[in-house]
């Protein structure tokens, strides 16, 4: 009787390619998935880049076209130390000769309106002639065109504000605290229902004290001293603000 062939086994070498060919299978989906992530994160960052330099301080990202002249403002004011170099320019892009009414003179405007550099900022400063009904708190309808015209351009920047009233020793009031204090708050009340965030505002009221000063440090007209000062702190402290 003839003797059964043994059954061949299958070569050692093909067992440990089986295996071989898993691990590189493994390996090669481990790499592709590391690819996939690098890609995504390059993706973020660079997404995250051409945000912060297209659209600088604004505050609404993505909410619409951004006016030129008013992020030119924002630009112009990021410097405070170069402000005193700027102002009519400055004062030329926030109330254009085009927008202002018949009833505001461009000469009464420069007149009433100074632009100061500040160590923290810059200051827009109204005289209360050019804002506020004449003794009163209330803003004239003048006095609303007037600060209507800078909400575009605080609307691009997340930088504190400061709005501090002032008034001086003709003012007619018993209290010229609580005036200096009424008109600015009537100012900080109109750019917030405008639509700027409260927690972005802060309110000081110092009465007749600190008088606007001359070139030679005395007290200059009265009219100059009834004012409101609106510092936008375009210098950011260190950690920026929050």
């Amino acid at each position: 009787m003839a003797k059964k062939k043994k059954k061949e086994l299958c070569p050692p070498l093909a067992l440990w390619l089986v295996t071989f060919s898993d691990l590189m299978t493994l390996l090669l989906t481990f790499f592709v998935l590391l690819l996939t992530m690098a890609s995504m994160d390059n993706a973020i960052l660079t997404t995250v880049t051409l945000t912060t330099a297209d659209l600088g301080l604004l505050d609404k990202r993505g909410s619409g076209r951004v006016n030129v002249k008013d992020r030119m403002v924002v630009d112009l004011m990021d410097k405070p130390w170069e402000v005193l170099n700027k102002k009519q320019r400055i004062k030329d892009l926030l109330f254009p000769d085009d927008v202002l009414p018949e009833e505001i003179k461009k000469s009464e405007l420069d007149k009433n309106l100074d632009i100061l550099a500040k160590p923290d900022g810059v200051a827009l400063v109204f005289t209360d002639n050019l804002l506020f009904v004449p003794g009163g708190s209330q803003l004239s309808e003048q006095g609303k065109f007037i600060i209507d015209r800078l909400v575009p351009m605080m609307s691009q920047t997340v930088a504190p504000i400061n709005v501090a009233g002032y008034t001086d020793q003709t003012d007619n009031s018993e209290n010229p605290y609580q005036l200096s204090g009424d008109r600015a708050l009537s100012v900080l009340t109109f750019l917030v229902d405008a639509g700027l965030p409260n927690k972005r505002f802060s309110l000081s009221a110092y009465g007749n004290n600190f008088p606007v000063l001359d070139e030679a440090g005395k007290p200059m007209e009265s009219a100059k001293n009834r004012r409101v000062e609106i510092l936008v702190k375009t210098a950011r402290p260190i950690g920026g603000y929050q």
